[in-house]
């Protein structure tokens, strides 16, 4: 099997020997440059046209290619500034906390990436170009690669037409060159119109922004009077033919040719021919390639080139891959072979930039991150790449999503005759012609969560269009909804762990930690494949650390807005722990989320929602990697891809928590989705102490795996009597002779009643009455245990709604869905956490105390006292939040904790943390060091 670097650089190399067998095509367009100093004039009161501005000289500067805000163009933000995106939380206009930040010349808002200088609006570009001799008579074109967004071209005065795709290059035909100095003036506009949905990715300012300019090349071409404007390869993997179409066009003047000469690369290609062209210029015919020309998917991503050739014209070359798509039930297939999604959405965020790059090394890298994370799939959320993503992924074997660079909800609606109807349509057919041949470009989705009351007719109309036109791809109505008969496959929010609006009610947080759920009940319900919809949207708390990164013109203001609160509550040092802790917690999160769909028998994938952090939405740090596609510190490839790659082991526990007298029992299986299947292989496990010790060790009878996923491969079973406790252990999987391998952490704590055997001498209360004041007084160690239920909410916000899990989205965007945390955060080296074994963040053990109790708010607690075991809350609020704390009360010794860990029968977690914090209270190391007051534990419960 070859690695991704190998079948990366093979597929380089071949793009280059086919291009040097090919040669330099004769008659290639000649072009001119046009990247420079342009004339510039900003048409604030749209009066351009009609004052004729195409007809003077600008008077300003700005340089293309390149966007107004990168170059200070525009103006200052205001409290007033009218972005394109939808703002759900209202709170910064009339919240105090925000004041400060609504001060002109302070300006911060804390809902995306802020913009140095913001402009919406037309804007005029414009210079003089000189047409050498030799292009006399010849046909002339302009092409922008990414304007931003809607151009209109005059050449020497005369308009040349208008063009408002977002996702290809605005193509002009300006006739015959005439040599000599000519003028080109080019109007931008990027206001809303037509609406298309505000929240689009591909104009939001959630994520890139509202820019006005063009981006990628500009350039002015020359060409023979005929040439092949359109040559699209449609292979069919099963049979090895290649259908090519084409069609001819001519300058006015010129006739169709009568043939063109059809070629390939070499290496068991197809023989090259000459094919009539028929009328109109369009010609069609199939071609056999020998059984052994190469396939492409993502482990051996094989190109191959075709060349379409017309006597005394423009040659033209397109590379393709030779795959079929296709669905068996609900099974994804590629080249017959089953294929399950490993995704992530590209939200078209570039927070340097603020606009898409469009070189092909940006893209290769980008690609690569996806790859050493084990994913394999990118869904493009409502905006189209440029076309360099796509070469970047044939290359390299990723299957994309590609949705019409629109979500029609909020501001619009999709099939009820509004403009983005039309322009959606047209859109379409604008994307699937520049880049329907691209083997990468292997889903298609119209768009992300559309709105409207006749949606589901109009997209059952626009699928059976194009995939009619062009069955290269499958075909989705709607990314998230609607759920459509018509649809290829389905992209649906329902087979998730936490589900928008679920709160506290989800799985993670509702039920007892295990490795046995999957979404077959789910699954069930349809006939077509299912891939899950914005998987996870686990945040971790920002990375304060990245500020500085910002070198563009996009500033993390709202960063800078957290960081000011972090600060003010006397947490600032905090940051980084924050973040760690709380990342681990994420980390885990998803782990759960991904082992879960893969435990799913005949699931077609994920699509994370994401694997980097979205910055827009008010602000969701939800990724692994940040907004740069960076890691953050807390997990790394290689760790990722134990639970998230085209081979991974799964084991299937009803629990993680054991105690000692019992047997740890899991059925093992295996999630294979490689290029062959896996012949006799022998499956190892093992458990491990956290000193890297074995206490246990087998192995499973050797058998074939099939691609395809799960395969059982048998039940194991370890005694856990004589194993050190209270302890955690990691049930280690491997397939023996591979890679593959990965683990699971479980606890085991000593068997009922020996944990409860601890010293009298702390007093243990449920308030601090009479008996306990006099203990304190008498410089005694006391433990109060809060109910949980009489622990004082917040006086502004109410209760601290605390989940094992991490925030799901953001609460300023949810209406502040629960939880509001972010996890835990101690020092396991703290004498208190002696008895009781854990790390310095949340794990799953942690559950079990979570899910019985409520945090403390310490606000007023001294700044020097630190939790024993803190909670980490919401960025929005920064609240000093415990579970367990210590404080010297007069002469006394006080240990609080709002964790149940005394009603009822307790779980073998609860008794270990109760064991252990009374023996730490009874004990010489019982010391607290900060002082507080008896009337400050006492405001600690509910009035």
């Amino acid at each position: 099997m070859n690695t991704p670097r190998v079948v990366r650089a093979i597929s380089l190399l071949a793009a280059v020997l086919a291009h040097a067998a090919f040669g330099s095509p004769a008659g290639s367009p000649a072009t001119i440059d046009l990247a420079g100093e342009w004339r510039f004039a900003r048409d604030d009161q749209g009066v351009g046209v009609t004052d004729r501005w195409y007809q003077g000289s600008l008077q300003g500067r700005a340089v293309l290619p390149g966007s107004l805000p990168a170059q200070g163009i525009g103006d200052p933000v205001t409290v007033d500034t009218k972005w394109t995106g939808q703002i759900v939380d209202r709170s910064y206009f009339t919240d105090p906390a925000y004041a400060p930040y609504r001060v002109a010349g302070n300006i911060k808002v804390p809902f995306w990436l802020q913009p140095t200088s913001y402009f919406v609006g037309a804007a005029w570009y414009q210079r003089d170009v000189e047409i050498p001799v030799a292009w006399r008579g010849t046909r002339l074109f302009l092409r922008l690669e990414r304007p931003h967004w809607k151009t209109t071209v005059w050449l020497d005065g005369r308009i040349a037409g208008s063009r408002d795709s977002l996702a290809v290059a605005h193509q002009y035909e300006l006739g015959a060159a005439v040599p000599g100095k000519h003028t080109v003036t080019i109007r931008v506009d990027n206001t809303l119109i037509p609406d298309i949905g505000e929240n689009s990715h591909s104009i939001s300012d959630h994520t890139q922004g509202n820019w006005n300019g063009i981006v990628g090349s500009i350039e002015l071409c020359s060409t023979r009077s005929s040439w092949v404007d359109d040559l699209e390869p449609f292979p069919d993997a099963p049979t090895m033919v290649v259908e090519i179409r084409g069609r001819i066009r001519t300058s006015a003047s010129a006739p169709f040719p009568s043939v063109v000469r059809i070629s390939f690369d070499g290496g068991f290609g197809a023989a090259a021919r000459s094919v009539p062209v028929g009328a109109g210029g369009v010609f069609r015919a199939n071609f056999s390639f020998g059984p052994r020309a190469a396939l492409w998917d993502e482990f051996s991503p094989g190109l191959h080139w075709v060349r379409a050739v017309i006597p005394g014209g423009e040659a033209r070359t397109v590379s393709f891959g030779i795959r079929t798509l296709s669905t068996d039930g609900r099974d994804l297939l590629i080249n017959g072979r089953r294929l399950f999604l490993r995704g992530t959405l590209e939200c078209a965020a570039n927070p340097r930039t603020g606009s898409p790059p469009v070189d092909l090394p940006s893209w290769m890298r980008f690609f690569a991150k996806i790859k050493s994370y084990g994913l394999n799939h990118v869904r493009f959320h409502s905006w189209c790449p440029p076309e360099a993503a796509f070469e970047a992924a044939d290359s390299m074997g990723v299957y994309l999503q590609v949705e019409m660079a629109s979500w029609p909800n909020q501001s619009t609606t999709l099939g009820d005759g509004k403009p983005v109807d039309a322009w959606l349509e047209a859109e379409t057919c604008r994307i699937l012609r520049a880049y329907g041949s691209h083997p990468s470009f292997a889903f298609v989705s119209a768009c992300n969560e559309p709105g409207g009351d006749h949606a589901a007719d109009w997209l059952t109309g626009w699928i059976s269009r194009h995939r009619s036109a062009d069955p290269r791809h499958l075909y989705t109505s709607g990314s998230g909804w609607p759920e459509l008969p018509v649809n290829d496959y389905n992209v649906s929010a329902d087979p998730r762990i936490q589900h928008w609006g679920e709160g506290l009610a989800s799985r993670i947080n509702r039920l007892p930690p295990e490795t046995t759920s999957d979404y077959s009940s789910i699954i069930s319900r349809y006939r077509t494949p299912v891939v899950s919809h914005e998987v996870g949207q686990w945040c971790a708390y920002p990375n304060l650390g990245e500020i500085p990164k910002y070198t563009g013109y996009l500033k993390p203001m709202n960063f800078e807005i957290f960081r000011a609160s972090l600060a003010a509550h006397h947490m600032l040092g905090q940051a980084h722990d924050f973040l760690m802790a709380s990342g681990r917690l994420q980390a885990l999160c998803y782990k759960e989320d991904i082992e879960s769909a893969l435990r799913t028998p005949h699931m077609g994938g994920f699509q994370l929602l994401g694997l980097s952090d979205f910055p827009g939405q008010g602000t969701a740090p939800v990724g692994v990697l940040d907004a740069f596609w960076e890691e953050k510190g807390y997990i790394g490839p290689a760790e990722f891809r134990r639970f998230c790659r085209q081979t991974v082991p799964l084991a299937l526990l009803g629990r993680r928590v054991f105690t000692s007298d019992e047997t740890m029992e899991a059925g093992i299986e295996v999630s294979h989705f490689g290029a062959e299947p896996i012949r006799r292989a022998a499956c190892d496990y093992s458990l491990v102490g956290e000193d890297g010790r074995v206490f246990g060790s087998g192995h499973l009878p050797p058998r074939d795996i099939p691609v395809g996923g799960p395969c059982k491969l048998g039940t194991v079973g370890i005694p856990l009597s004589g194993l050190p406790v209270p302890h955690r252990y990691k049930l280690v999987i491997a397939i023996r002779g591979t890679p593959f391998e990965n683990d699971w952490d479980i606890w085991v704590y000593p068997r009922q009643g020996s944990a409860d055997k601890q010293p009298s001498a702390p007093l243990v209360v449920s308030e601090l009455d009479g008996a306990a004041s006099a203990r304190l007084a008498e410089g005694g160690a006391v433990v109060l245990m809060i109910p949980p239920e009489r622990v004082r909410p917040d006086p502004a916000r109410g209760d601290v709604k605390l989940g094992f899990s991490s925030i799901f989205w953001n609460t300023a965007w949810t209406h502040g869905q629960a939880p509001h945390t972010l996890g835990i955060l101690c020092d396991p080296r703290h004498p208190a956490l002696a008895s009781f074994p854990t790390e310095f963040c949340s794990n799953w053990q942690w559950w079990y105390p979570i899910s019985h109790a409520v945090p403390m708010i310490l606000d007023g607690a001294p700044e020097s006292l630190r939790p024993v075991v803190q909670v980490i809350d919401d960025w929005f609020t920064n609240r000093k939040l415990a579970l367990v704390f210590e404080a010297r009360v007069g002469r006394g010794r006080l240990l609080v904790t709002s964790i149940d860990l005394e009603s009822g029968s307790l779980d073998p977690v609860r008794r270990q943390l109760r064991a252990s914090l009374l023996a730490y209270a009874s004990g010489p190391k019982f010391n607290p060091r900060v002082a507080m007051t008896a009337d400050a534990v006492r405001d600690l419960y509910r009035p």
